[in-house]
């Protein structure tokens, strides 16, 4: 009952939204709570949120096989975007959403590195523009979420160096929509300066 008030409290303030987010969770983080996504998903949707981006940290991707279907179910609702070792699916309609399961933005930069040289690019041209033409996520979130924590990936590494950040005191088994709004509270009071 209290979480529903105060739920009503932060979506009553709210006026500023950032038009792209990006969940960073950890594969236990997945295996812990599958439907979490799906909620966190519906939740931007709702909220007019442009897109929605989820990382989830693996090693071993093969061992969150068993939580494809419920992120694929995203689709009902959503256009789905999934990586998943090396392919790439993408099914649905509606607000963009973007699940990349163990993917890094270490290797992402060298993929582009090598692309550009396979494609003969003269070193003299490469600016910020031809890299950011190879990349794979051409997605610039204004807002990163971190769960339970304060470890980042180098998911994003190019792309959110001009995002927000927000470390969530709660583990993403626990997330509430009242977490979430608190998040995008914070973000509506930052003045952003995007390195400047």
């Amino acid at each position: 009952m209290i979480y529903r008030l105060y739920e009503k409290v932060l979506l009553r303030d709210l006026h500023t939204l950032p038009n792209q987010i990006c969940f960073m969770i950890t594969g236990q983080d997945m295996l812990d709570a599958p439907d979490n996504l799906r909620r966190a998903a519906e939740w931007c949707r709702d909220l007019g949120i442009g897109s929605a981006m989820f990382h989830i940290s693996t090693d071993d991707p093969a061992g969150l096989e068993r939580c494809l279907p419920r992120i694929r179910a995203v689709s009902s609702f959503a256009h789905l975007t999934l990586h998943y070792g090396e392919r790439k699916e993408a099914s649905g309609a509606g607000m963009d959403v973007t699940v990349a399961i163990g993917k890094s933005g270490r290797e992402e930069i060298a993929c582009c590195v090598r692309r550009m040289a396979e494609d003969g690019v003269d070193p003299e041209a490469v600016d910020e523009d031809v890299l950011e033409s190879y990349l794979t996520f051409k997605y610039e979130p204004d807002l990163v979420i971190k769960t339970g924590g304060d470890h980042l990936t180098d998911f994003l590494i190019w792309q959110s160096v001009y995002s927000e950040l927000f470390f969530l005191d709660v583990n993403w088994a626990l997330l509430r929509k009242v977490d979430f709004l608190r998040a995008l509270r914070d973000f509506q009071s930052r003045a952003r300066r995007f390195g400047r």
